[in-house]
């Protein structure tokens, strides 16, 4: 039964109409398989590739980002070397993201082995393209890893650094979404992530 444009809530007129031939729906555009989860229903309004693919860089930002900010806070706080304090930094960024996708798969009633092995499918390489860039822009700015934390040079070359870090790996996520991998997989269990 169809819904008289008119009864339409007013705020789903920014939608615009689908112009496409009968059945172009069910047809993925090139290169991007017709099953990926990203697409709403025929039909029905949803987010774009591109949205997707900057929610799931944000998503890892965010995790990589408490991880990294915590491992370089205690890594110079407690003076430890260059290496020591990027390796905890990784850990704990890789620890917080797989967590940070965890949590809702687990909250909707999902087994916690079954929400690891999406979070580490969905999440790996995302999470490995930024923290190998963050490390490396911390490692390039001079005097970034010894300055104190009080530093405003600290504090500026970990923001720039978690900026480039997701400009770099946001055209890899929009590439692994539109494949149905990456944090399509998570959104495969659920619509709102």
């Amino acid at each position: 039964m169809a819904i008289p444009s008119h009864t339409l809530p007013h705020h789903h007129a920014h939608y615009p109409a689908r112009s496409e031939p009968p059945g172009a729906e069910h047809e993925a555009p090139s290169g991007v398989p017709a099953a990926s989860p990203w697409r709403p229903a025929p039909g029905a309004p949803g987010p774009s590739l591109y949205r997707v693919a900057l929610s799931a860089t944000l998503h890892c930002l965010l995790g990589c980002g408490i991880g990294e900010v915590l491992g370089m806070v205690i890594g110079t706080a407690l003076g430890l070397s260059n290496a020591s304090t990027i390796a905890l930094a990784v850990a704990l960024a890789f620890a917080f993201g797989y967590a940070l996708t965890m949590r809702p798969l687990v909250a909707s009633g999902m087994r916690l082995r079954h929400a690891a092995r999406i979070a580490f499918a969905a999440d790996t390489v995302s999470i490995a393209i930024m923290e190998v860039v963050d490390n490396a822009v911390m490692l390039m700015v001079p005097g970034a890893m010894d300055a104190p934390l009080s530093s405003p040079l600290f504090w500026g070359s970990l923001a720039a650094a978690l900026a480039i870090a997701a400009v770099v790996a946001y055209p890899v996520n929009r590439w692994l979404i539109a494949r149905g991998a990456g944090h399509a997989r998570v959104h495969a269990h659920h619509g709102h992530h």
